[in-house]
């Protein structure tokens, strides 16, 4: 589906569909000479945020269809317009229509432009007209909706036609960042994520690079090897390096992404119930190279480095033990006391190597611990950080992006829970605070440079019904990369 902007007169549009208000949807058939019809099925419509009516028109009218949109012709604030456009977008998404027009812009909306109203309506959009159907055998046919324009007045005709712009190269990171997190564990292993990866590269701007286990094993990963050494697929530490920015001396962001592409606990075997899920433990690595497509495609002027480590954790004679103790690349040994908290080993490891870019900021993103859903659920994501002003833009980033973040405590006294007898820090933490104890593990590696952690495993995807990767928090760290570009 493509996004486009359009100025035209509504009362002269022709169009397959119309979302509008109630005011605006009323105009527009008294246009077509439609009011009767159109008053006597709009009757009993209750006009508040969260409703919807679909109002059909003569094959005759310029506009087939009308989608009045609950509650948009009063002043709404940004939740509530939120829930407007997933509410329309969720209708739109079924409609029979190869075309729509999008006039929500017209809501009024606190402390809100129009260029914040057409993101955040064209999200909505990219979210609810997203389909993974590429393992299906039948019952496969494409949405009809091929286009949707927003409309948009002289004034901001500028501002949204750049906020459509930037919406594009979001929905492709999304829907990137959703098909791999929701492709089956058979198909992507650590060798298909650096074949996706490296489809990047086609940009002038951008250069892929691999290390292998030889490379890595000789560089001394030895907490990454620890994982991946268990299972026949081998592990890969996939980098991408997006010079955007005006100076190719300007100093990085680096995104890392933890790419276990199936998580069976290793020989802390996980149970059975709901296993087929930690496919899913690849959706950090799967929503930082979603971001990154997202920024190269909308050709931001930064430079990017993300860092992709990709391996599986599987139980065999060759698997790491509880018990046994590895040297990383930093040089610190960690005693692993549970092999299905291997999320951190992977993750320690390319920490350290961002060292070497000298990053302006390092922000990792992991599905990293069920203690996480148990503190926030999944309506955000956790964020820890050794910089209060890095916190502080991730969760902005998140209000605006409305992909909310939510600030936890990296304090010294949770710290004290990491300590081994025998190595210098132990896998796991004691005491309670899971998600806490994971980010001191992983703060332990990032204290030369400016570091945040998000944690996403209740935000990167969802079980039930509904099962499948969410692209979370893509939106968030393009909008943190937005807003780091137009600084």
């Amino acid at each position: 589906m493509k996004f486009a902007s359009s100025t035209v007169n509504l009362t002269d549009a022709k169009s397959g569909c119309l979302v509008s208000s109630l005011k605006t949807a009323s105009r527009v058939a008294r246009a077509n000479g439609e009011r009767a019809a159109f008053s006597a099925a709009t009757r009993d419509f209750d006009d508040k945020v969260g409703q919807v009516l679909m109002v059909r028109l003569p094959s005759s009218a310029n506009v087939q269809r009308l989608l009045v949109v609950g509650g948009c012709d009063d002043k709404l604030n940004r939740d509530k317009y939120r829930k407007a456009c997933r509410t329309a977008a969720d209708s739109l998404s079924k409609v029979k229509s190869a075309n729509a027009l999008w006039t929500l812009n017209q809501t009024g909306v606190e402390k809100s432009d129009a260029a914040w109203k057409a993101a955040t309506s064209l999200s909505a959009l990219a979210n609810a007209c997203y389909e993974f159907n590429q393992h299906k055998t039948a019952d496969t046919k494409p949405a009809a909706l091929r286009r949707v324009s927003i409309h948009a007045d002289d004034r901001s005709r500028s501002s949204v036609a750049k906020a459509v712009r930037q919406a594009g190269a979001l929905k492709a990171g999304l829907d990137w960042a959703r098909d791999l997190g929701n492709q089956p564990p058979n198909v992507c292993n650590p060798a298909y994520l650096q074949r996706e990866a490296r489809k990047l590269s086609r940009h002038p701007k951008v250069a892929v690079s691999v290390l292998e286990e030889k490379k890595m094993t000789e560089l001394g990963m030895g907490a990454f090897m620890a994982v991946s050494q268990g299972s026949d697929a081998p592990g890969k530490m996939i980098i991408i390096n997006y010079k955007g920015a005006r100076s190719r001396a300007t100093a990085p962001v680096v995104l890392v992404g933890k790419g276990i592409t199936f998580d069976t606990g290793g020989i802390s075997i996980k149970p059975s119930a709901a296993m087929d899920e930690m496919k899913f433990d690849m959706c950090g690595a799967a929503t930082v190279l979603g971001a990154t497509k997202a920024a190269i495609d909308a050709n931001l002027p930064i430079n990017l480095v993300t860092i992709v480590a990709a391996a599986e954790n599987m139980p065999s004679g060759s698997a790491t033990r509880p018990g046994d103790i590895v040297q990383t690349l930093s040089g610190k040994t960690v005693e692993i006391l549970n092999t299905d908290a291997e999320g951190r080993l992977v993750l320690c490891d390319a920490l350290t190597y961002a060292e070497r870019y000298k990053p302006k900021a390092v922000i990792d993103v992991a599905t990293l611990t069920g203690a996480c859903i148990v503190a926030l659920g999944s309506h955000a994501s956790a964020v820890y950080a050794n910089d209060d002003e890095l916190s502080s833009q991730l969760v902005t980033a998140g209000e605006q992006s409305g992909d909310r973040a939510w600030p936890m405590p990296l304090w010294d006294e949770y710290q004290a829970s990491l300590n081994s007898r025998f190595a210098d820090i132990p896998n796991i933490g004691a005491g309670g605070a899971g998600s806490i104890t994971a980010a001191c593990f992983l703060s332990r590696f990032a204290d030369k440079f400016t570091w945040a952690h998000m944690d996403v495993a209740g935000s990167a995807f969802q079980g039930g019904a509904k099962k499948g990767a969410t692209g979370r928090p893509v939106g968030l760290l393009f909008q943190y990369l937005l807003n780091q570009a137009n600084a």
